[in-house]
């Protein structure tokens, strides 16, 4: 139990050391809003794969049972998982369209942890919570989808003469899984971005959820819940990936129990998991 959580934060290093060029990127170059990326998704890690595996262990090895652990681990990590990415939009926003000197005088956070200070000193629990609604309806899902495809893509790429799946199909099943969870909730991650960021300077542009969606409609047409997909996607791969064989690797070196297939199983589809992401 305790080396699932010492080998989701080794995981969750290595995503955020190949995920890191591509969130340049997909902030358009504003990456400066995850002052301790590492630590913070070391810690979602840790959690998604400690509730993982254990809601899977007390169920039957089915493609539902794996979306269903994958949907609790989803739900429960955003207790973390909203606020640090409260900080970490509004730390992007901030200063947005001015100078670097200009920036620089106006800015009104230090780092993450200011972030949340000032937001809980303005706003309360609401305010470090806000957009929780819409992360929960992006991580319930999108979790669920991860491993239930992670398992499919798994059979698939085991060999047929193997029970076991070999480091290629896991990383490849890893990369894939990632990519499948994030096209199917990418617009709840568009909309709850902008609702986060939305407030930065002491001025709410939305009244709330429905006017965020409606006004974006309105204004970007359809198109603005897939923008920006394209390089998440491409992000999602690599870092699924790498995460996934980084903690196998680990369990693999420090599991002397490879006689319960079954338990091997589920604790490869506890390993796969990436970082919002």
């Amino acid at each position: 139990m305790a080396l699932d959580f010492v080998a989701g934060c080794f995981g969750g290093c290595a995503g955020v050391l190949v995920g890191h060029p591509f969130d340049t990127v997909k902030v358009f170059g504003l990456y400066k809003g995850m002052a301790s990326p590492m630590y913070g998704l070391a810690l979602m890690n840790a959690i998604v794969f400690g509730v993982q595996g254990n809601v899977q262990r007390n169920m039957t090895d089915t493609v539902l049972s794996h979306f269903i652990a994958g949907a609790a681990a989803g739900t429960i990590q955003c207790v973390v998982c909203t606020p640090m990415e409260l900080a970490k939009t509004r730390m992007q926003v901030q200063g947005q369209g001015q100078s670097r000197d200009s920036e620089k005088k106006t800015r009104l956070y230090k780092g993450s942890l200011d972030c949340l200070r000032k937001v809980y000193k303005y706003e309360g629990i609401r305010g470090i919570y806000r957009g929780n609604i819409f992360t929960v309806a992006r991580e319930l899902p999108g979790f669920g989808v991860y491993f239930a495809a992670y398992d499919q893509y798994c059979r698939w790429f085991t060999p047929d003469n193997s029970d076991r799946v070999g480091l290629v199909g896991l990383f490849f099943a890893g990369g894939f899984a990632g990519m499948t969870s994030w096209f199917s909730t990418y617009p709840f991650d568009v909309i709850k971005s902008r609702f986060q960021a939305d407030g930065v300077g002491g001025k709410c542009k939305y009244k709330g959820y429905i006017d965020c969606i409606t006004q974006s409609i309105k204004v970007e047409g359809i198109r603005c819940f897939y923008r920006g997909l394209n390089s998440t996607l491409l992000r999602a791969f690599p870092v699924n990936a790498a995460t996934f064989m980084v903690v196998t690797l680990i369990l693999r070196m420090t599991r002397s129990d490879d006689n319960d297939e079954s338990y091997q199983r589920t604790e490869m589809l506890a390993e796969s998991v990436a970082s919002e992401i």
